[in-house]
């Protein structure tokens, strides 16, 4: 099909993927815990347009290219950790904040901004994560007929329904653990030490994937 091999075993491979803990999974829970529901959903569809880069990236090439080339791949590896380290930096400095807003009310224009960040920093922790670009060129060639004439096309639909997915995945995780959070309560104690933990964890992901090998 247009190129697709074993395309039923594909969905269930990806079911599984998505069910397994990754990195991922931990800054959604993260963002969610610290910050609300909105945070977690936003970060989501900001690994989801990572997500997108890679599958482009993949149908064309330059994933391959990117993964044999270990001077790209140490950069790439570098930044990620630091932006990643820098993250949980921010979270444990970060002072306590007011109790946050019904999110039934219109945000204000700095919780709109806040959003946006939000948003573009679950891309880039995306995007700048070696192991995703390593997962990317090595899982889906594996559902690509190698005597296609549509490769490429094959690659884009592989990718546009993980993408899919794991959208669907992520913003049930983002809800689950938001929901829990406000359950939990708007104790300013608690939610500092959470931030903390939440700190430490993106400080720690970003410590191992600075030692990340291809």
């Amino acid at each position: 099909m247009l190129g697709i091999a074993n395309f039923p075993f594909f969905i269930v491979a990806v079911l599984l993927l998505n069910a397994t803990p990754g990195p991922d999974t931990a800054y959604i829970v993260g963002r969610s815990v610290s910050q609300g529901r909105s945070a977690g959903l936003v970060s989501a569809l900001g690994i989801s347009l990572g997500c997108c880069v890679h599958s482009l990236a993949c149908a064309f090439g330059l994933t391959a290219l990117l993964a044999a080339s270990a001077a790209a791949f140490t950069l790439i590896k570098v930044v990620g950790a630091v932006y990643l380290i820098y993250l949980g930096v921010m979270l444990l400095l970060k002072k306590p904040a007011a109790d946050l807003r019904d999110e039934a009310q219109a945000p204000p224009p700095a919780a709109t901004r806040s959003l946006r960040a939000l948003f573009l920093q679950g891309f880039w922790t995306n995007v700048l994560n070696p192991k995703v670009v390593l997962f990317f060129v090595s899982f889906f060639p594996q559902f690509v007929s190698a005597d296609s004439a549509h490769k490429t096309l094959a690659f884009l639909l592989l990718g546009a329904v993980f993408v899919a997915m794991s959208t669907v995945w992520n913003g049930g995780v983002a809800w689950l653990a938001g929901t829990i959070t406000r359950r939990m309560g708007r104790n300013p104690s608690l939610r500092r030490w959470i931030d903390r933990i939440i700190g430490g964890a993106f400080v720690g992901l970003g410590l191992k994937l600075a030692t990340v090998h291809r």
